[in-house]
């Protein structure tokens, strides 16, 4: 309880506040991570294709019906709803202490839960677009095509999620806008995350400001860095951080 009023502390005497989520901040909402003993990769072991190959550039383009079979049954959670964590984000923004909630996940979590400053590094599975014209479509438009590879009605082109494959370069722009967040706040909150992917990782280290927090259940390349280690779920430490702060 003491790290819970530690990390409440730092909240309270902050105003640039900025959170740094991966994968780990969406499994209480259902969906699962990738490195983890549940996640992704090792529950795809037995397939013909490991998820690090379905997911890259390559395989989209020679094998797109695997790829979006693949993606349908293990990259859509449509029905997931926001934990306790996007929840106090969000609060946190409404207040102006937060100023930007960084992520690499593509669920679209933080906005579902009220969040405006998202920064998407890894795209999201709600964006979508034709590779022939560029049309854009909704997310609706993967779920519900009648084939298994989603053309656009105007050209006939392949609809390509708006995420960022294996092969591909994260958006030069979205990389910007994080770096300057970063380097501009003053408590930085890291969460759910390995820290092990690059070059989404190494945006931390542009931090300067006060005091680092790290939220996850294993430790990461960044924990000699952090003032404050929480390894507890994500959801439920920030819920109860929640509950503290707006107690009274």
């Amino acid at each position: 309880m003491d790290q819970l009023h530690t990390l409440v502390s730092w909240i309270t005497s902050s105003d640039n506040i900025v959170f740094f989520g991966g994968a780990g901040t969406s499994t209480e909402s259902g969906i699962p991570d990738f490195r983890s003993a549940a996640g992704l990769y090792q529950t795809q072991q037995n397939s013909p294709y490991p998820p690090e190959v379905m997911l890259s550039r390559t395989f989209f383009m020679s094998s797109p019906d695997i790829f979006f079979d693949f993606y349908r049954s293990k990259m859509i959670h449509s029905e997931a709803e926001p934990n306790g964590s996007h929840y106090l984000l969000s609060k946190l923004e409404q207040e102006g202490k937060l100023k930007s909630v960084i992520t690499q996940n593509i669920d679209g979590l933080h906005q579902k839960a009220g969040s405006q400053r998202v920064l998407e590094l890894h795209g999201s599975i709600h964006r979508n677009h034709c590779m022939g014209c560029s049309r854009y479509f909704g997310l609706d438009s993967i779920i519900n095509s009648t084939k298994t590879v989603p053309r656009c009605p105007d050209c006939g082109g392949i609809i390509k999620p708006d995420v960022v494959l294996y092969e591909e370069e994260l958006d030069h722009s979205v990389l910007m806008e994080a770096v300057e967040a970063i380097s501009n706040a003053d408590l930085l909150i890291i969460g759910g995350t390995s820290l092990t992917v690059q070059p989404a990782a190494s945006l931390v280290t542009y931090f300067r400001g006060q005091h680092t927090v790290l939220l996850n259940g294993e430790p990461t390349p960044y924990d000699h860095h952090a003032d404050l280690i929480l390894t507890h779920r994500i959801g439920e430490t920030m819920s109860k951080v929640k509950d503290i702060l707006y107690s009274s």
